[in-house]
This record gives structure tokens, C-alpha cells and sequence, in this order.
């Protein structure tokens, strides 16, 4: 299991344990509530949120090709689900590199930020650009069209 997933297990796991004290409590719908509430939290603080990952340097081969901005991620960064929510379905135009998959990613991130993993960083065109304003990303992903 990769730490990626650490997140929202914790989270069901909360849930199931707090709606399980509910149900005892005699209060089932407000366990139901509960439990979907976490269970949200933890679809939202997963990989699943974000398109498939690919390695840094496939990312940043493709970018050459189509010209797409590359952003590298991490699950559980708020930033990055900020980014990826704004951006709602062109984010799946985008090459999406998990940092804590690649190490590659990681190092290419850690050599623009002072050598710190700071994340969402996008770049574009060869320029790096660290949590950027949503909507400036998709004015990058419609130029490169």
C-alpha cells in the first residue's frame, strides 16, 4: 500500500467507527449521514480524484509533442485538488506527474522550489510555475491548442 491511500483509509475508517457509535446510540440516519460524509472525504482526498499519473519524463516528452502543460501532484495536497477541481474537465488535457510515485517527478519539483516538494508546480513551455491561479492554467492549456 503507498502512502497515497494512508489518507482516506483513515478517513472510512473514522467514519465507520464514529457511525458505529451512532448506530449504538440509536440514531442510524445520522450514522448513514456520517459514514457518507467520510466516505466522500476519502474519494476526494484519493488518487482517484485525479486523472492517471505519468512519469516525469513521459510527461515532459508528450509536453514537447502537444505542447500541454505538465503538473506535478501529490494526493492529499489541497492545492492540488483546488487545481483539479477548478479546472473540472480539461484537467484530463493536462499531463499529471504523482510525485510521490515517480521519483523523477520529485526531483524535477524539488530542483525549481529550493529543494522542497512544493506542489501543484506546472510547467509550461520549459517555465515552472508553483501553485498557479486555476483559471491561468487553463489560458495555458487553451493557447497550447
Amino acid at each position: 500500500m503507498t502512502r497515497a491511500w494512508i489518507s482516506p483509509i483513515l478517513f472510512v475508517l473514522g467514519g465507520s467507527a464514529a457511525a458505529t457509535g451512532l448506530i449504538f446510540r440509536g440514531s442510524p440516519g445520522a450514522a448513514a449521514a456520517l459514514l457518507l460524509v467520510f466516505v466522500l472525504l476519502a474519494g476526494v482526498n484519493s488518487p482517484l480524484m485525479f486523472p492517471r499519473p505519468i512519469g516525469a519524463l513521459e510527461a515532459q516528452r508528450r509536453s514537447a509533442v502537444d505542447g500541454r502543460p505538465v503538473v506535478f501532484w501529490r494526493p492529499g495536497c489541497t492545492y492540488c485538488l483546488r487545481l483539479r477541481i477548478r479546472l473540472g474537465r480539461s484537467a484530463r488535457q493536462l499531463h499529471w506527474v504523482d510525485i510521490w510515485r515517480d521519483p523523477a517527478g520529485a526531483a524535477a519539483v524539488r530542483a525549481v522550489n529550493d529543494g522542497n516538494e512544493t506542489v501543484p508546480t506546472v510547467v509550461v513551455a520549459g517555465q515552472s510555475h508553483t501553485n498557479p491561479d486555476p483559471e491561468w492554467v487553463r489560458e495555458q492549456l487553451s493557447s497550447s491548442a
